[in-house]
């Protein structure tokens, strides 16, 4: 498995796809085709939490009075298959790995993922 999820109107993860040749991934805009129960159980699986998943810059926080710091791994969850803005993005994930967002160190283990291949 190799796909990638992310924003087609995200400027950063258009810049961060930009960077990689990604011919033989599977690219998922998220807003058209949101993840699944599956995709987001393989996700978890490398994560180990579903809050690692999670962008608290999403805007949904705010509309919905969302206050983070009473939310539960299950309420994490429940939210990640509710709305896509939930998910930090861009994701990476293959059988063995998976890289969440968009900060420096995730970047610097992508591009030497991507240096490895």
């Amino acid at each position: 498995m190799k796909k990638v999820f992310h924003l087609n109107s995200c400027d950063t993860c258009r810049k961060i796809l930009a960077k990689f040749s990604l011919k033989d991934w599977e690219l998922r805009e998220i807003k058209k085709d949101p993840i699944t129960e599956e995709e987001l159980e393989a996700m978890h699986k490398h994560t180990g939490s579903y809050e690692t998943l999670f962008s608290k810059k999403s805007t949904q926080l705010k509309l919905r009075e969302i206050d983070v710091k009473t939310l539960t791994e299950e309420d994490y969850k429940e939210l990640l298959l509710d709305h896509y803005t939930f998910l930090k993005r861009p994701v990476f994930l293959t059988d063995t790995h998976v890289f969440v967002g968009n900060d420096k160190k995730n970047i610097s283990e992508l591009e030497s993922f991507f240096g490895k291949n």
